[in-house]
């Protein structure tokens, strides 16, 4: 008997039939790990801010092996079109988790290979800690495997990910791993997007090794109906740097989870974000960034701007080990709320055992400055037209975070073509 098979309720009740049937010790380990915990709800202290009540009731199929051609270019396409240079740069297209090499056009100067040719979980993750990473655990099928060599400037990557539901919902668990070796540098670009009902579950291994960059950009526009929790692990070298923003605008409810760790001297970790969401939606951003070695800086700061009745949340832990000193740490989430229904949860923590450092958290929440809108008004300027400067002004502040031009581009592209000719709630 499976032992998933003796507790089977809740939410993970809807993963039963494939949950069932595991081969291999890991995956079954992983089984056990969730029997043994099930899925989180809100007494996780991780979990407190956001329920997994959008998954349903449905069960969650695994996907077919055939996807209508038509139907993938078609969201490849509105991905592509967003800006003329994207379509001009390497990608690796996944579809309900699978590589889907028609649709790829794949890089030069790194190696790639796949997750359904060689499965390898890596040693960053930890299905017995976290309940999602043991999902993605038991039900991985594919993911993409990327290696920078030393010394070698691999210039744009995108990894793209599309969703593609029927009538019955679907789950996809994509496993990625991304090393980029010693003194390499790697801009990588993740998009998600897709239509119908799903989940989403993704685990990221992510090496950058000593004198390392990653630049690393996230685009959340999954489909209106799709549920998306990706979790991330960074190790983070000496003198190396992991540079990281993501950009929240799609789904019925996304979590982008990151675990990053500096351990070595002299390296950077920023974990920065912006969020523009409306109706039912709720956006989570949770990091935890460990300071494991001493003169190492880290920045997490996140914008959102929330319509309607959206939700929110933001949780940064800074966790600065005794070993750590001139540590230099900082958060701040801000937050622009455009209607009473509208809600922020925010969760900075600094936990600090060191005596030597430097760490500050903060957070903001307000409405649309009145004084400035009347400015603008007065101006000339219609009041929808007027609205909508101050709320790009404020997420541009975030976007400016972007180090790399392109992906800066890219993201404002994006959100012009998502919110055009769109006014917030007056």
């Amino acid at each position: 008997m499976n032992a998933l098979s003796k507790d089977m309720s809740g939410p993970l009740a809807l993963f039963a039939n494939r949950l069932n049937t595991l081969a291999g010790a890991e995956r079954q380990s992983a089984a056990g790990a969730l029997a043994r915990t099930g899925l989180p709800d809100r007494k996780v202290e991780a979990w407190h801010y956001t329920t997994l009540r959008a998954l349903g009731k449905q069960d969650y199929a695994a996907p077919p092996i055939q996807v209508e051609a038509s139907t993938v270019r078609s969201l490849l396409d509105g991905v592509l079109q967003a800006h003329p240079a994207m379509a001009a740069l390497p990608r690796v297209v996944f579809v309900n988790g699978r590589h889907a090499p028609a649709f790829s056009a794949l890089p030069d100067d790194v190696d790639l290979s796949f997750f359904a040719d060689d499965p390898q979980f890596g040693q960053q993750a930890a299905p017995d800690r976290d309940p999602l990473v043991a999902l993605n655990t038991a039900l991985a099928e594919d993911g993409l495997v990327l290696r920078v060599p030393a010394g070698v400037d691999a210039g744009h990557v995108m990894l793209i990910s599309l969703g593609v539901a029927g009538a019955d919902p679907l789950s996809f668990h994509p496993r990625h791993t991304v090393m980029v070796e010693k003194e390499a540098h790697l801009r990588l670009i993740c998009v998600q997007a897709g239509q119908g009902a799903y989940f989403h579950n993704p685990v990221t291994d992510i090496q950058v090794e000593d004198g390392a960059t990653l630049e690393h950009l996230t685009l959340q526009t999954e489909g209106a109906q799709a549920v998306s929790l990706g979790t991330l692990y960074a190790h983070v070298g000496q003198q190396s740097v992991y540079d990281s923003f993501v950009l929240g605008l799609g789904g019925q409810l996304v979590r982008h989870e990151v675990h990053a760790r500096l351990a070595a001297t002299r390296g950077v970790v920023h974990v920065n974000g912006a969020q523009r969401l409306a109706g039912q939606q709720v956006g989570d951003i949770t990091s935890v960034i460990t300071h494991a070695a001493s003169d190492c800086t880290s920045r997490q700061t996140v914008r959102n701007v929330l319509d309607g009745h959206a939700r929110g949340v933001f949780q940064g832990k800074v966790l600065v080990e005794r070993i750590a000193q001139k540590t230099d740490g900082y958060q701040m989430n801000q937050a622009l709320l455009l209607s009473p229904e509208a809600e922020i949860d925010a969760k900075p923590e600094l936990e600090i055992y060191a005596d030597d450092v430097r760490c500050s958290h903060g957070a903001t929440v307000g409405a649309l400055d009145d004084d400035q809108l009347f400015y603008l008004r007065s101006r000339g300027i219609p009041e929808q037209e007027a609205r909508q400067m101050l709320i790009d002004a404020f997420l541009d502040e975030a976007i400016a975070l972007v180090e790399d031009a392109t992906a800066q581009t890219f993201c404002r592209a994006v959100m012009a073509a998502r919110f055009a000719g769109k006014g917030e709630s007056a």
